[in-house]
């Protein structure tokens, strides 16, 4: 089914082109084409695009290929092309009525969707041949009407007759259509939409088809008789109807009859619409109901600016503005009952409305192309009256309507030439209405309480105000003042660029002239908000330095006390227009000497102040904010630094920072950096630019100048805010955080600018910050770590440091890496203990200083120093920067291993000053971890990396330059005067770190003593030991309990083999003189736990027999004196052990050292305890008899010596048990009874 007529291509200037058939398809109106993606705003078959309105106004063939044939067929009947409108007009438009009647007739069929098939294409034909005919019109008189002279009395042929009354005839016919069809606007409503069917063609309901074909009606009619007119070049007169006047009408007064008619029903069909319309949606919302509406009001704008320019008729706007201005009469007022009775309950609001939506009309050229770059027609004294009206009516103006006038006002400044007149207007209103808010209760306030927060948002909602394209929702978002503002702006700023500086002297001789004393004093709050906003648009828009000035003299008018008020809002718009010209790049200095003035008073009040009067402060904070704030924008902005830049950077600050408390001081130290950011950054342009080589010499001369601009503003910085960051380096006054970001900007400072800092920081002030801030050792850790991770980042400075001879810059910052990590759980080093936080090793450190020392510990593993030890040591060390506890561990072995591997007694030596420097006074900082309060986690850390340290660098302690710094650690971490307290508990949390790190200091210490013995460390090395086997022995005496203590753990490295063996041998004698020693008969005390961990001791390590012979008397002393169960079975194990381990490599004679221990017992002790030595021998015997074999000798002799002692002859229970012993021993054991028994001595 053909449902549409083909959209053809572009129809270009060039009128000569051969034209296909398809495309000279007769025009209509339609919305039924899917034009997306195609760019275009009417239908390929539209009068717009398809050329035809082109073709009118050009006074070309309408339809160049149609109607070419001798007969053409015209609702279904053929008839002779060129005569049949002479032959057969009444025919023809009696046929024309007879197929509207008959699409009028299809509304009454109910249109459901198995219907709308059949409807749509009866309704679309008998559309189509109407429509043919209409243009059939224009190419017959286009193509055949001839015009006839009515002067010449020669004789005529009946048809010329018929000829020459054709014209007379189509006004009749045109005017009794035009009364059959009606208006527009009584059209039954349509819904617009179409069904969509299975092959997605759209089909139309009979009402859609029949509003479109009036449209054709409408519009093809003004057309037939404007042709009619230029054809002819003269009057024609109707003879079948008559005016109002009782005059024939003629066609050109049918044509605007008609026009008029038309426009009405334009309007009253806008009406209906606008009726629906929000005011806030009221740009978003459009007049017309489909795309053929708006086609219509283009083409009649078209066809009636172009009938003005050629003749004595009305444009388009003055046919508008007379329809319009009806709405303001009354209904008797009105002079043609004809014309479609037109009423709107808000005249004002439609004209605003339509007049706006209509302008943009002018944007599409002949073609429906929408060019907004096209010149548009102004309808300016119609928009002034309507102004007058919208804010000089009698009743209160209410904002809602009068947003919506002047955002439409606003529109209409975009499309048509500037019109000062308008601001003018605008202005007396405003002007009289300053103080007011202009709010809408219903809506939420987004004016000027937040464009006044701040001077950069009053400058941001001037640069909106000025933008080129304003936001849609500028209802919402604005009040009518601001409205108003951007009217101003758009109109100087058009009328400027079209005729100079004229037009904005007017604007400002009618400004100006508003604002006297009287005038300033009325000013509210509200009101001289809406004064600066005002004057900061037009600061903006012309001449910023008169308005400036002019805007200081007027607040000088201002009263005291509204001044002390209102002293916020007065600094806000003082900073908004320093900002101004800082964008501008015009000299601050007239500005700024009286608002610094006012700053440095300010500062002092707040400085003197007390804590005690808060409203009175934060009063004060609020002004000196503002301040801050706008001299940092000030900065940011400045496209160069000039002299009055310092200005703003006077002493008001030293006092400022003196009386600020910590947030407070947040502020003014992040102003502080940004400040300084951009300085260096100004600073690094200006060497940029002198480096160049294609610098003349005023050039050179200019930025020379600006340098030195640069470094006063730095110098001013330096004796304003460093020597305060100086002062306050060791208080906890200022946040740890801007403390360290402002003294490294400071350090980037001195790097990049030398001779700006201060002269007792000469001749090396980079050097000299470093060590205040970052090499200070009573420096809070959290500062150092982060101002250390800032000036590590700098490559640049941290290659002049390495290579200065006078500092050794990468030492000294390991130092205080290390002393960061040590500390890690101090909070506050001069702070009180309830500051140490005791918390789980997880939580203990504050998650942003730990972060911070993963990246001081990353940046510092890249210096070269530190590469270079764990290079030489072959440590890798790339995947412990994470971890800050990991990394000083992996750096300590590291050290250790270099140390290890050199060669050279001068590389030594060095090597032993540097890892000293290293550590500093390493002592000094983990004592706030040994005070009174005692903090597991600060113990665990300090106790394990000090253990690390004692073992890793054994040979480096081992040197006398090293040696000093171990017998302090030892004697402050092992052998405190808490731990030398006898009887005295260690605290848990103290017990558990010795307990874990213990093994280390062992092995450290003993390593050290093999490398460099020396008497002092082997007695601390005692001590220590003796110490620490009672302290941690547990307490019941179970060997499986003895496992882990850490005098035994000490022992198990192996790869310390001979150093390991001197700390057994140590340990053994701190047994025997410590823990075996009997005070007369008292057993010592925990015997029973002493005899078992000395059984651990030789069941873990390789016994020698010369420990057993120091610990074996002790152990046979225990089974001769101790008749505890629990002693005597653990001092049996240890003898059986003893026994077992000298028999290891004695082949067949047993230890000469053994026999010698068990001999000069059995002299000991034989005499008293005859019968415990036989016992204990007993037991001896059954592990090794040889031992005894060879005591044999010295038990008969003791025998003897007993009986001869008692004097009492053989005691006979003595041999008794001396027999049962000698029976363990065999043939040798039986000869030795034997003879006893034959001694007779």
């Amino acid at each position: 089914m053909e449902n549409c007529f083909a959209s053809p291509t572009f129809l270009t200037d060039s009128l000569e082109l051969e034209l296909g058939t398809e495309w000279c398809k007769p025009p209509c109106f339609s919305c039924a084409v899917d034009n997306r993606g195609g760019g275009k705003h009417f239908s390929g078959e539209s009068h717009l695009y398809s050329g035809a309105l082109k073709r009118l106004i050009l006074n070309l063939d309408p339809l160049p290929t149609n109607f070419e044939e001798d007969t053409s067929e015209i609702f279904g009947i053929q008839w002779v092309t060129e005569t049949a409108l002479v032959n057969s007009s009444k025919e023809l438009f009696h046929l024309f009525r007879q197929q509207l009647y008959n699409l009028e007739t299809l509304l009454q069929s109910s249109c459901d969707f198995g219907k709308v098939s059949t409807l749509h294409c009866e309704a679309d034909s008998i559309r189509q041949q109407c429509v043919l005919f209409l243009h059939y019109v224009k190419v017959f008189i286009f193509r055949y009407l001839k015009v006839h002279n009515g002067n010449s009395h020669d004789p005529v042929h009946p048809y010329e007759t018929l000829e020459a009354q054709i014209p007379s005839v189509l006004i009749d016919e045109l005017h009794g259509l035009l009364l059959y069809i009606g208006h527009l606007s009584e059209l039954p409503s349509i819904n617009i939409g179409a069904f969509v069917n299975q092959n997605q063609i759209k089909l139309f309901p009979p009402s859609w088809h029949l509003l479109h074909l009036h449209l054709d009606i409408h519009w093809l009619v003004l057309e037939i008789l404007y042709m009619l007119g230029d054809k002819l070049k003269q009057v024609v007169y109707g003879h079948q109807f008559m005016n109002l006047a009782s005059d024939n009408f003629t066609n050109v007064s049918l044509f605007e009859e008609h026009c008029e008619t038309l426009l009405c029903n334009l309007i009253s069909l806008s009406l209906n619409r606008y009726d629906k319309v929000r005011p806030s949606e009221s740009l978003m919302s459009h007049h017309c109901p489909c795309s053929c509406i708006k086609e219509l009001w283009v083409l009649l704008i078209h066809l009636l600016d172009h009938r003005s320019k050629w003749s004595l008729s009305e444009s388009f706007w003055t046919w508008l503005n007379k329809l319009l201005k009806t709405l303001f009469e009354k209904s008797s007022d009105r002079r043609r009952p004809s014309m479609p009775v037109i009423q709107s309950r808000d005249p004002l609001g439609f004209s605003w409305w339509i007049i706006t939506h209509v302008a943009s009309f002018y944007q599409f050229d002949r073609h429906g192309v929408l060019d907004e770059m096209r010149k548009m027609e102004s309808n300016w004294n119609f928009v002034e009256e309507l102004l007058k009206k919208s804010i000089s009516v009698q009743d209160v103006i209410l904002e809602e309507q009068l947003r919506m006038y002047l955002h439409c006002c606003l529109t209409l400044c975009d499309f048509w030439e500037p019109n000062i007149a308008i601001v003018t207007i605008l202005w007396e209103y405003y002007s009289k209405n300053l103080n007011s808010s202009f709010s809408i209760s219903w809506l939420p306030f987004k004016g000027l309480s937040n464009t006044m927060k701040s001077p950069l948002s009053m400058l941001e909602m001037v640069k909106t105000c000025c933008c080129d394209k304003q936001d849609k929702d500028l209802y919402k978002s604005s009040s009518s003042y601001t409205i108003f503002l951007c009217i101003l702006a758009k109109v100087v700023k058009k009328a400027m660029k079209n005729n100079g500086p004229h037009p904005w002297k007017q604007v400002k001789g009618r400004i100006y002239s508003k604002f006297h004393q009287k005038r300033m004093e009325e000013l509210t709050e509200v009101g001289l908000q809406n004064f600066f906003s005002l004057f900061l648009l037009l600061a903006a828009v012309a001449e910023v330095e008169d308005v400036a000035s002019h805007v200081l003299d007027l607040l000088n008018f201002l009263k005291p006390s509204f001044i002390t008020s209102q002293r916020a809002l007065i600094w806000k718009g003082h900073m908004a227009f320093l900002l101004m010209y800082a964008q501008k790049n015009l000299d601050i200095g007239v500005l700024a000497e009286k608002f610094s003035c006012a700053f440095r008073e300010k500062a002092k009040e707040f400085l003197v102040s007390k804590n005690e009067e808060m409203v009175q402060r934060q009063t004060m904070w609020t002004l000196l904010s503002i301040y801050i704030d706008g001299v940092q924008e000030v900065f940011e902005t400045s496209y160069c630094l000039y002299p009055s830049h310092e200005k703003l950077l006077n002493d008001g600050f030293s006092m400022l920072l003196r009386a600020c408390r910590e947030s407070e001081l947040r502020t003014v130290l992040s102003f502080l950096q940004a400040v300084l950011a951009r300085i260096r950054s100004m600073h690094q342009q200006l060497c940029q630019e002198l480096q160049r080589d294609d610098v003349d010499l005023v050039a050179q001369s200019s930025l020379s100048a600006k340098e030195r601009h640069l470094a006063a503003v730095a110098s001013a910085l330096w004796r304003h805010f460093f020597s305060f960051l100086k002062s306050q380096r060791m208080s906890q006054v200022v946040p740890f955080k801007q403390l360290a970001d402002a003294a490294a900007d400071f350090t980037l400072l001195a790097m990049d600018m030398p001779s700006t800092a201060p002269s007792d920081f000469q001749p090396q002030p980079v050097i000299s910050i470093i060590q205040l801030f970052g090499w200070d050792d009573i420096i809070c850790p959290q500062v150092v770590a982060r101002y250390l991770s800032h000036f590590l980042q700098n490559s640049t400075l941290c290659e002049e440091l390495s290579h200065s001879c006078n500092v050794s810059f990468q030492a000294l910052t390991v130092r205080s890496w290390i002393r960061c990590v040590l500390q890690m759980y101090i909070k506050n080093l001069s702070g009180p203990d309830d500051l140490l936080r005791d918390k789980n090793l997880e939580q203990a450190v504050e998650k942003e200083y730990m972060e911070q020392l993963i990246e001081l510990t990353r940046l510092l593993f890249k210096l070269s120093e530190v590469k270079s030890i764990f290079s030489k040591a072959q440590v890798e060390y790339s995947s412990i920067s994470e971890d800050p506890k990991k990394a000083l561990i992996r750096f300590f072995e590291a050290v250790g291993i270099t140390y290890g591997t050199l060669q050279t007694l001068s590389d030594k030596s060095a090597m032993v000053t540097k890892s000293l420097e290293y550590l500093g006074d390493i002592l000094k900082y983990i004592k706030p971890y040994l005070g009174k309060k005692v903090f597991s986690a600060g113990l665990q850390l300090t106790y394990r990396m000090m253990g690390i340290l004692v073992k890793s660098w054994a040979q480096i302690f081992a040197t006398s330059k090293a040696q000093k710094l171990l017998f302090r650690i030892i004697d402050c971490l092992l052998l405190p005067h808490t731990v030398l307290q006898q009887g005295k508990e260690l605290p848990a949390p103290m017990f558990s770190a010795i307990q874990k790190s213990l093994p280390l200091y062992l092995q450290g210490m003993v390593c050290c003593q093999s490398q460099n013995p020396n008497a002092y460390l082997n007695q601390l090395l005692g001590n220590v030991i003796e110490q620490y086997i009672g302290r941690f022995l547990p307490a019941s005496p179970y060997v499986s309990d003895l496992g882990q203590h850490p005098v035994l753990l000490a022992l198990r490295n192996t790869a310390i083999v001979p150093p390991i063996s001197s700390l057994k041998k140590c340990i053994v004698q701190v047994i025997r003189k410590s823990y075996l020693e009997y005070k007369g008969s008292s057993p010592p005390p925990r015997l029973a736990s002493i005899l078992a961990f000395i059984l651990q001791l030789f069941k873990e390590t390789n016994t020698d027999v010369c420990e057993v012979e120091v610990l074996l008397p002790g152990i046979l002393k225990c089974l001769v004196l101790v008749n505890e169960p629990q002693v005597k079975r653990l001092a049996t194990e240890n003898l059986q052990y003893m026994v077992k381990a000298c028999q290891v490599g004695s082949e067949e004679e047993p230890s000469a050292q053994l026999t010698s221990v068990f001999r000069q017992f059995i002299q000991d002790y034989d005499t008293r305890y005859c019968y415990q030595v036989y016992s204990i021998l007993e037991t001896v015997a059954t592990l090794d008899k040889q031992v005894v074999i060879h005591l044999i000798s010295t038990l008969t002799q003791s025998l003897k010596d007993s009986e001869q002692k008692w004097g009492l002859g053989r005691n006979i229970a003595q041999r008794e048990a001396y027999s049962k012993l000698l029976s363990h021993l065999g043939q040798v054991g039986q000869d030795a009874m034997q003879r006893l028994e034959n001694d007779n001595t």
